[in-house]
């Protein structure tokens, strides 16, 4: 299983850290065993848990153009019809997944088609199994084009404080299902919309769910946008 590299920062921190309790040991008279020990074990601790949650597994998204994938790891916390006249102009089905700490926390696209950055957008800091977090919280908004439209938001948290798009920011690229499109780090939520004439949503809120791999519904038949 891979590792993503912006990891290495977060290691570089937690040794650090540890250096620091070990130092603040030893000046307050700790012995040298005693103070190595307490600044290795959280280290340790740290980066164990750094590299488990940049993990990026490889997977194979079905081959069936029709069906969509979920863009996130984690528990589908929501599915409801919402009128979204910004980018897709039209009623939509939405579809959320709330990641916890412990989620791979690598974002891929639901659908095959061209993606657009649309922007980062500032807002609040909701906590995101919160329903107004859809609305308010700071994200990261994605528009992608193909058989049918999927809007995508990764969003902020309390906890996470960045949400990434890796693709190209100034112009559409061509994605496959399950291509990798960013990161959100640290706990956060992803929302997709759909038009809601375009699609069929089979999957079930409380259903746990694996970017890439989970089918959560599939396009009408002669779809075309």
């Amino acid at each position: 299983m891979g590792v993503r590299e912006e990891v290495i920062p977060f290691v570089a921190a937690a040794f650090i850290f540890g250096a620091v309790i070990a130092f603040a040991c030893k000046v307050c008279g700790v012995s040298i065993q005693r103070a190595v020990w307490s600044g290795a074990v959280p280290a340790v601790i740290l980066t164990g848990y750094f590299l488990y949650f940049f993990r990026d597994p490889e997977r194979s998204a079905p081959e069936d153009e029709s069906l969509i994938v979920a863009g996130a790891d984690g528990v589908l916390a929501c599915i409801k019809d919402v009128r979204e006249d910004k980018y897709i102009n039209t009623d939509t089905v939405r579809v959320s997944i709330f990641l916890s700490l412990f989620d791979v926390h690598v974002n891929r696209a639901p659908v095959s088609g061209a993606s657009r950055f649309l922007g980062y957008f500032k807002g609040k800091h909701f906590f995101t199994f919160k329903e107004k977090s859809s609305d308010y919280n700071q994200h990261n908004a994605i528009l992608i084009e193909g058989r049918t439209r999927c809007l995508v938001k990764q969003i902020v948290g309390p906890v996470c404080r960045r949400v990434v798009y890796w693709p190209d920011h100034d112009n559409p690229v061509n994605l496959k299902k399950g291509d990798r499109i960013g990161m959100m780090k640290f706990g956060s939520r992803l929302d997709m919309y759909f038009p809601k004439s375009d699609v069929e949503i089979t999957a079930k809120v409380g259903d746990k769910v694996a970017a890439g791999l989970t089918v959560i519904g599939r396009i009408k038949g002669g779809v075309k946008q």
